[in-house]
């Protein structure tokens, strides 16, 4: 095949002019960690629904008591058993309580529950598991042999016997959710710092005099970071089902309180005989807020994980 031959007249070109102080401009931004890693959360759009749902509850948990008019506790015998109408937008339970607020005064009680327990399991879970790892050997293996124990125990045999033992309340369920549910965190911060503390930069900091105190503050738990924050997002739901499972057994929170594990232990019977939608609102908000934290705790593994960066 014959090729034809191309021609190009120098009025096609121009010359390049040489500035370099544009060649040293940054066109794009330089973007921390956390930066770049809330620009990935951000597309990913159902841990951004997650986030919104959970910022929603929290809202509604603030305000929600006070948006009708009732008390968590105004008993009306007239009313009970009502299905949602206009002035009782829940409907009310077989002491006439008006279902709305009791529902948002429990997610006061359930989230908070969550969070409390969230929050001690970071505080003991990083020490713990950055003290087990760091130090390795016999320390170690002391330390993760007597986790090893208490991770055999249940936690509702622990709930049971602190009931009898402790005044039952929110902070005794706290107590009996965080008594063991630090050690999952703990096992994941040692898998952590025994694999980052044989990188090139915590050998050098050892050999240029840090101390074990330096190492674990500056690279360690920093690392270590995007893991726990994960989990923690991921054990905020475990402790709210739990603390509603320990309420629907009758060990948690006690009338006149209210949390969304009493509101369906109480709705149980009345489910029986044909009023579903006293079970059915708290079975729907603590499964929305599972989700929610749940969705949320894989995006943000997604968004923390370095080598999916771009």
């Amino acid at each position: 095949m014959e090729e034809r031959a191309i021609h190009l007249s120098p009025e096609l070109f121009e010359p390049a002019e040489n500035n370099f102080n544009e060649a040293e401009t940054i066109r794009r931004p330089s973007l921390t960690y956390w930066q770049d890693a809330w620009r990935r959360l951000k597309k990913n759009k159902l841990a951004m629904a997650g986030l919104i749902v959970i910022a929603i509850l929290v809202l509604l948990a603030i305000i929600g008591p006070y948006l009708n008019g009732f008390t968590y506790t105004e008993q009306n015998f007239s009313k009970k058993n009502m299905p949602p109408n206009r002035t009782h937008w829940f409907g009310t339970d077989s002491l006439g309580r008006d279902i709305f607020t009791r529902s948002w005064y429990g997610a006061r009680i359930s989230l908070f529950i969550g969070i409390m327990a969230a929050v001690i399991d970071l505080a003991v879970g990083v020490l713990y598991g950055g003290i087990s790892g760091l130090k390795g050997g016999k320390t170690d293996n002391m330390m993760m042999r007597f986790a090893e124990i208490l991770y055999s125990i249940p936690y509702l045999l622990v709930a049971i016997l602190l009931m009898v033992v402790l005044p039952r309340g929110v902070f005794t369920v706290i107590l009996a959710i965080s008594l063991t549910g630090w050690l999952r965190m703990a096992r994941l911060v040692r898998g952590q710092v025994l694999q980052l503390k044989e990188m090139e930069y915590v050998q050098a900091a050892r050999v240029m005099g840090a101390n074990t105190k330096w190492i674990l503050n500056k690279h360690m738990i920093p690392n270590a970071m995007g893991s726990i924050l994960v989990n923690m997002t991921l054990s905020v739901p475990s402790a709210i089902f739990a603390e509603a499972t320990l309420s629907f057994l009758g060990l948690g929170v006690q009338a006149p309180m209210s949390s969304w594990g009493s509101m369906a232990n109480d709705a149980l019977s009345a489910f029986i005989v044909g009023n579903t939608y006293q079970l059915f609102i708290p079975a729907l908000l603590i499964s929305l807020t599972m989700f929610a934290f749940n969705v949320l705790g894989d995006g943000l593994r997604d968004a923390l994980d370095p080598r999916l960066r771009k």
